[in-house]
Parts: structure tokens; sequence; C-alpha cells
């Protein structure tokens, strides 16, 4: 698999990633033997680079990314890049969640995940969410702390604002920035692609297939009660579902003629927006992630792009990507 440079002078890295949040139960119930078995096929294939964070089944994704590093012994440590978050707490009574980036918290967090990973440093530590009133600088200069201390190799955010990153990168090298993009979620285009791209970041790309929408087989309405974020989330609930469905039935048929998975397709039109854009696509499926790799051997050319615009332009999706409670955290800036 070819590869991609995460941050102007930083390791260089798979085309995609995996992003292990669906090594839990967030898109339904799942065995830890399943996610190995993604994992085993994804280093085979040539994936280097992991995402997960110390909320993802409260730890689970990362002891399941610990148990595969300690199977597989130092020679695999070594070629793989991982990358962690800190940043979201849980109200212990409520269950709301709350943001912490305070020196303490992240410090205890990363120590925490470094445990569960079995490693002595990450790849890539990001703050997961903005604690708002605390100044941007001010979580610089504790994530720039932790890469003096040795455990982590760089830092990065995810869910912030353009002005944010600039804020952020005077301080010190912001090697990633994560960001929901795809063919259904086009905002990062008006300002976060271009400031990465000026600034030497990567940005990695979350739900690059857009929860399953861009694929051959979205998930049925039947299984959203199983998924934590689908039931809630407004392009899911109906009429948007329906006219979602209908409008990708579009790009599904595109990618048919093309000879090529949706999902392969959705991931080709992503490597094709900049050589720093980082897919990390997450699945528990070995014939999905195959379907997701076939997009790191499709090159598209200025037709193929332009047909995919007259099928999905910008704006298309029905309705919003997060519902009002789902939008606490991540920065809005257009």
């Amino acid at each position: 698999m070819h590869e991609r440079r995460m941050g102007a002078d930083g390791t260089m890295v798979s085309a995609i990633g995996v992003g292990a949040m669906s090594f839990t139960d967030f898109y339904g119930p799942t065995e830890d033997s399943a996610s190995m078995a993604l994992l085993d096929a994804a280093f085979e294939a040539g994936v280097t680079h992991l995402d997960t964070s110390n909320v993802y089944g409260a730890g689970r994704s990362e002891r399941v990314i610990g148990a595969f590093l300690k199977a597989r012994g130092a020679v695999t440590r070594d070629r793989l890049h991982i990358a962690t978050k800190a940043g979201i707490t849980r109200d212990p009574d409520t269950g709301a969640r709350r943001f912490d980036n305070s020196p303490g918290h992240l410090t205890a967090e990363l120590e925490g995940s470094l445990k569960r990973l079995g490693v002595e440093a990450v790849d890539l530590f990001y703050v997961h969410r903005r604690e708002a009133a605390r100044p941007i600088e001010e979580v610089t200069e504790t994530l720039a702390g932790l890469v003096k201390a040795g455990k982590t190799r760089a830092i990065g955010f995810s869910e912030i604002a353009p002005a944010s990153l600039r804020r952020a990168a005077a301080i010190h090298p912001i090697a990633a920035v994560q960001s929901e993009y795809s063919l259904w979620t086009r905002a990062p285009e008006l300002g976060l692609v271009q400031t990465c791209a000026a600034l030497g970041t990567t940005l990695v790309a979350f739900s690059p297939v857009g929860r399953s929408m861009l694929t051959d087989h979205p998930i049925p309405k039947e299984r959203f009660a199983e998924c934590d974020l689908i039931p809630q989330n407004p392009r899911f609930q109906e009429p948007n579902w329906s006219a979602n469905m209908k409008i990708a039935d579009g790009f599904r048929a595109f990618a048919a003629e093309m000879g090529v998975p949706a999902a392969g397709l959705a991931i080709a039109w992503l490597l094709a927006q900049g050589d720093h854009v980082v897919p990390i696509p997450g699945t528990r499926s070995l014939t999905h992630f195959a379907e997701l790799v076939t997009g790191t051997r499709v090159a598209l050319n200025p037709e193929d792009l332009a047909k995919i615009e007259r099928i999905l332009p910008v704006g298309w999706a029905h309705g919003d990507r997060y519902s009002d409670a789902q939008w606490f955290g991540p920065e809005r800036y257009c």
C-alpha cells in the first residue's frame, strides 16, 4: 500500500488507517476476536496507522490493540503508527459528556492509554475535544510537554476550526487534525483542508464512507437501534434517510459501472483531495475491509471526479451530520 506523511516532518504511514472505534459496541455488539482478525488482515494488507481513543469502549479498543501488539511482537510495533486521544469525560452521576484539557487529566489519561496499549510511547496523541474555556495555546503547551517527556512523538487535535489550528501551530507543530470528511460531509473544504495543507498538518478523515451510506450495503433500518450514534443522527431519520438512500443509489451505480465497490470509490475520492488527507475507516467485517482497501488502488481522473461531483454535489445530504446534543464539542467555523 502506498504511503503518506503524517505531519510536515513526520512518519510515513499507509494511505488509509484503521479507525478502532469499531472495535467496541458503537455500531452494534462485537467480539474482540473479530477485531483481532481485522487487525491481522489490515497488517497483512499494508495498513500501518491505527487510530483509537481512551473513551472507545472505556479503554476496550486500546486493550484490543495492546493484545494484538503483544501477540505480534516488537517487530510489528516498530512497523505500526499508533494514535490515541483523550479529553472527553463523563459525569459519573448523569453520564453527561464533558471536556477536560487540563495538564493533569491529559497526562494521566495518556499514561492509562500507554498501559492498555502496552507501549512506552504512542506515535500521535490527540486532544479528542477542545475544552472551550481553556486557551488552545495552553493546551498545546501541555501536549508539547508530553512530547518532551517521551510519551508521544507527535500531537494533534480532533474537530477543531482552522483558526484554532493556526493558534496551536504557532506554539508547536501539529501533526494531524481529525475531522469528519467524506462525500457527504464537505465542510472541511471551507478552510480546514486548505489550512492543514498550508501548515503541513495531515487531515485525518473519520467516517470516510458516511457511516455506511457510501457503501454497497448501508446499515439497514432494523439495525439502527443497535448503534449508539445512528438513531439520533438527523441524516438517518425520516424523511432524510430515504432521501439520502435514493441519492446515494446513483453513487453506488456509478461505482458498479467502474467495477469498484462503493466504499472503495468513496476512499479513492478522499485520497484524491490531497496528499495530506488520510482516511481512517472503521469496520469489523473482513469483506468490507477488503472493499475499503480497493480505494487505495483506484486512480481517479478529472472526468471521474467530475462525474462523482454531479452525482453527489456539495450539500447533497439531507439533515445535519450531528444532532444538537452531538454537536456539543466540535468547533463550527462556517
